[in-house]
C-alpha cells in the first residue's frame, strides 16, 4: 500500500512538472488584446509606428520624436497587458521632452504572432534598427525595461555594447537576475532553472555593458523580489545607481516617485551631450 501511495505521489509530481514544462509560456506571457490609437490613451503626442520584422510580421509600436538635443526612451514593458496600459507611465518622459517608443511585441495588443524570448528580442532589434535608419544613434538611446522587459532591454544593451556601439543609458524597473531565478522562487519544488525555455539570463550579460545603469525596485515586491534586482545590480559595472523604494511593490513604483528620480538621473547622464 505504501508503495502504491509513493508511486502516486511520484506520478503526480512528474505530471505537475510536465504541465509546467509544456505550458510554461502560457504561464509566463499574458498579452492583452487589440488596442485603440495613442490618443485614446491620453498620449496624443504619440503616433502608431508599424515596423516589419525579419519574419515578415508587421508590429505596431507607438512613437513620439525627441525634442532637440534630448534622448529617446525605448520602453520594453512586462509580461502582461499592452503598450496602452503604459501610456500614462511614459507621460513624465514625454513632458520632459524626451522621445519615447512604446515597444509593441508580437502577440500583444493585437499584433500578430506569439511571444517568446527570441521573438521579443527580434521585435526589439527591429525597433532599434529603425532608430538607426532615421538617424538617431545609439548614444541617444535610453533602453528601459519593465519587469520581463528588463530582460529584453539588457539583451539589446549587451548586443550594442559588444558591437562597439554602446547605448546612452539603461534603466531597469523591477528586474530579475534571470527567469530561472525568478521561476525558482514561485515554483520552489520544481527544477525550473533546468526546464525554462525563455531564460532572459540578464546576469550573464550585465557585466559586459559599459553604459550608465539605473535599477529601480520595490522592497515590498512579491512578484520579482528585491533580492533579484540587487543581485543584478551587484553584478553590473560602474557607473550605476540604485533606487530601492521601501514601501513599493511590483506595479506601483511610480506612485512612490520613481519617474522623478529616473528623469533626474537621465538629465545628469545626457547633460552636455
Amino acid at each position: 500500500m505504501f508503495t502504491s501511495f509513493l508511486t502516486a505521489i511520484i506520478a503526480g509530481y512528474i505530471g505537475l512538472v510536465g504541465i509546467v514544462y509544456i505550458g510554461q509560456r502560457s504561464l509566463m506571457y499574458h498579452p492583452g488584446g487589440p488596442i485603440g490609437p495613442p490618443e485614446a490613451y491620453g498620449v496624443q503626442e504619440m503616433a502608431e509606428l508599424p515596423l516589419e520584422t525579419d519574419a515578415g510580421q508587421v508590429l505596431i509600436s507607438w512613437y513620439a520624436p525627441p525634442k532637440p538635443d534630448q534622448p529617446i526612451l525605448v520602453f520594453f514593458h512586462g509580461n502582461a497587458g499592452t503598450i496602452g496600459d503604459r501610456a500614462q507611465k511614459v507621460r513624465p518622459y514625454l513632458s520632459a521632452g524626451f522621445g519615447v517608443i512604446l515597444a509593441g511585441y508580437r502577440g500583444f495588443g493585437g499584433n500578430p504572432g506569439s511571444p517568446s524570448e527570441t521573438g521579443l528580442y527580434d521585435d526589439a532589434a527591429t525597433i532599434l534598427n529603425h532608430l538607426k535608419a532615421i538617424g538617431i544613434s545609439s548614444e541617444r538611446w535610453v533602453l528601459y525595461g519593465e519587469s520581463l522587459g528588463s530582460g529584453v532591454a539588457t539583451e539589446m544593451a549587451h548586443r550594442y555594447a559588444i558591437s562597439g556601439m554602446p547605448i546612452g543609458a539603461l534603466v531597469l524597473e523591477a528586474p530579475f537576475s534571470s527567469m530561472g531565478d525568478a521561476a525558482a522562487i514561485h515554483y520552489p519544488y520544481i527544477p525550473t532553472r533546468f526546464l525554462v525555455h525563455d531564460k532572459y539570463d540578464s546576469i550573464a550579460k550585465i557585466d559586459a555593458i559599459n553604459t550608465p545603469l539605473m535599477i529601480v525596485h520595490g522592497a515590498a515586491d512579491r512578484t520579482v523580489p528585491l533580492k533579484l534586482g540587487r543581485r543584478l545590480f551587484e553584478a553590473a559595472k560602474q557607473p550605476k545607481v540604485s533606487l530601492w523604494l521601501e514601501k513599493a511593490g511590483h506595479n506601483d513604483l511610480y506612485d512612490f516617485g520613481a519617474a522623478t528620480h529616473i528623469i533626474k538621473f537621465l538629465r545628469l547622464i545626457f547633460k552636455g551631450r
